[in-house]
């Protein structure tokens, strides 16, 4: 360990060497994982709690009390718990995938160990690292899809389980999934175009703008018209709206345009991992064989002002230059046969007292299935909500997790 210097918080970086392979003893290749271990003067005698990411693909964040402080939940959790910040493996300081590597065939077996039933293993040989019994965990998002993973198959490590927008579906299909979320990202489309009806006109001018080859990031790539429309995804985050309304003010053939566009844009060549990887966060059992391409509603096929979300496209592999290098790789993904993540039996046996905050117009985990999954749950407590969207955990500055605590502690009966 190693002690690093943060106002206001005591800090101290773990690194472990792990398996790539857990589950396969005969399989000799490790990476390494980073942890960073974040408490204050003041909170020495709490128990730990571990925050898995969302994602997939990205680290955890770093974190300051700095006002208003990073993450926006920091400061309530320190009145809990000691935390634990694990990059998952592949990204940040955890063995980060950066190029490929050999092969297509080769990088992708490789990212086939990067999913939640490894990253589950990765937080039991950390906690027994650091001799720890027990510890809560806090998921967002993707990492709420991980520690149902954890629930399914280590629930006698948990003292306690906090989802933020993260109960994933158990037994459903990827398709059902996008197709589900296509139809949140229709109503969200329409409900901007009602608050900024402006802003219609002005998208289907940078759509055709993309479909003529002739809008361009800063760097020089073409950004074609599914690129365009995944700025829907600004929609699923509180302030996400008065975002992509700012950039449209723009003239789509402006520098300021250029630039905001690809600061705006989901997915790209700093965490390829999340490109890459995205379509498997989802795949309980299946091969997802790009399934928000081949769900993409009627629709949307009629209306191109529709946005899209997490929905990620094999064509962006042709148009971005980041890409480029992983589209073997991302192909081969594709047609991976994926293992089941959870056990609805073992989620059923569970007594790990949990609370979820549910958006009810989430844009990537939709209402229905977490509230399906919540009832597989004897110790949860969801909380259904529509006054945050999907990043409501940092959005709220520490309200949500505050409600999520204090369900699970039986200060609030719901």
């Amino acid at each position: 360990m190693s002690d690093t210097s943060i106002p206001g918080l005591l800090t101290d970086d773990v690194r472990l060497t792990v398996p790539l392979d857990h589950f396969d003893d005969s399989d000799p290749r490790t990476i390494e994982i980073y942890a960073r271990l974040v408490s204050t003067w003041h909170n020495q005698d709490k128990p730990w709690l571990v925050f898995l990411q969302g994602g997939p693909g990205c680290e955890s964040p770093r974190p300051t009390l700095v006002d208003p402080g990073f993450p926006g939940w920091l400061r309530r959790a320190l009145d809990d718990y000691r935390l634990v910040l694990l990059d998952q493996r592949g990204t940040g300081l955890s063995s980060p995938v950066s190029e490929p590597v050999g092969s297509a065939a080769d990088q992708a077996e490789y990212l086939t160990h990067l999913r939640a039933d490894e990253i589950v293993e990765d937080c039991e040989d950390l906690r027994r690292h650091l001799g720890v019994e027990q510890w809560a965990a806090l998921g967002q998002s993707f990492g709420g899809f991980t520690m149902l993973r954890y629930l399914s198959v280590h629930s006698q490590s948990l003292l306690a389980g906090y989802f933020t927008g993260g109960l994933s579906a158990v037994g459903r299909s990827t398709d059902e999934v996008y197709t589900t979320c296509y139809h949140t990202m229709q109503a969200k489309s329409e409900q901007y175009y009602r608050r900024f009806p402006g802003d219609r006109d002005r998208m289907r001018a940078v759509l055709d703008l993309a479909a003529s080859g002739e809008l361009r990031a800063p760097n020089g790539d073409p950004v074609g018209p599914s690129r365009v429309r995944s700025l829907g995804h600004l929609l699923g985050g509180s302030g996400g709206a008065e975002k992509l309304h700012y950039l449209l003010e723009y003239e789509p053939t402006s520098r300021c345009f250029r630039y905001d566009l690809a600061d705006l844009l989901p997915f790209g060549g700093r965490n390829v991992l999340y490109t890459v990887i995205h379509e498997s966060s989802y795949a309980d059992g299946v091969t997802t064989n790009w399934a928000a391409a081949r769900c993409l509603p009627q629709a949307f096929h009629d209306d191109p002002t529709l946005l899209t979300g997490e929905h990620v496209m094999p064509e962006w592999f042709d148009e971005d230059s980041s890409l480029q290098p992983w589209k073997d790789v991302a192909q081969i993904i594709a047609e991976h046969p994926w293992p089941t993540l959870y056990d609805a039996d073992a989620l059923a046996a569970s007594q790990v007292p949990c609370a979820a905050a549910i958006y009810h117009d989430d844009a990537y985990v939709p209402r229905e299935y977490s509230l399906q999954t919540a009832a597989l749950l004897p110790g949860m407590h969801p909380w259904v909500t529509s006054q945050y969207e999907h990043n409501g955990s940092n959005a709220s500055g520490g309200g949500v997790l505050d409600r999520l605590i204090k369900l699970v502690q039986g200060d609030i009966v719901r």
